[in-house]
């Protein structure tokens, strides 16, 4: 006699596919969240390092900008020291020359002359004072354009001053320091 199969062997075949489905259906699922799990955590480690490294280099960037802010003030005291150098060196090499005009001043001037002010501006001496008569600053005018260091004298304004005597007159004239002959006797 033939064998008959009478139990249900296509409900068992069903069975056991949808137990191979479920089972792959399980492990694609946990590989699938594997994966993003992996992935995930690849992500966050690269975005932490990304994150450090960014740290580190605002770190040094404040450290940089503070040298640099020093460096600045640093250049900024050394540009004022050398300013002040050259204001000194340039008082030192022109105190010969005041001693000098101060001198030809002294020997220009006239007996019955006084002076007031003096004032000098680059090579311009300007000079004030009093005078007992008209002659005598004219007298100083002529001393004053002999000089070998003075030249051009300009008679600016005369006024009579009384109280100072008869003739007498307050004067205001400018000359001018020539620099030719503080070169050659001050040499650089």
């Amino acid at each position: 006699m033939s064998n008959i199969n009478l139990l249900p062997w296509r409900q068992l075949r069903r069975q056991q596919r949808q137990q191979q489905f479920l089972v792959a259906l399980g492990i694609t699922v946990l590989g699938a969240a594997l994966s993003i799990l992996t992935w995930d955590l690849t992500v966050n480690h690269l975005v932490d390092q990304q994150q450090n490294r960014n740290q580190y280099l605002r770190e040094h960037i404040l450290l940089l900008d503070q040298e640099v802010s020093e460096i600045r003030e640093l250049q900024q005291k050394r540009n004022q020291l050398v300013e002040r150098m050259e204001i000194i060196q340039a008082l030192q090499g022109d105190r010969p020359v005041v001693v000098r005009l101060l001198d030809q001043l002294v020997r220009t001037v006239p007996d019955g002359i006084f002076y007031t002010a003096l004032n000098t501006k680059g090579n311009v001496v300007a000079l004030e004072g009093v005078a007992e008569s008209n002659n005598h600053v004219s007298s100083l005018m002529r001393r004053l354009d002999a000089s070998e260091w003075l030249d051009s004298p300009r008679l600016d304004a005369v006024q009579s001053a009384s109280q100072y005597g008869d003739q007498a007159a307050t004067f205001k004239l400018t000359v001018t320091l020539l620099r030719s002959a503080v070169d050659q006797e001050f040499p650089l």
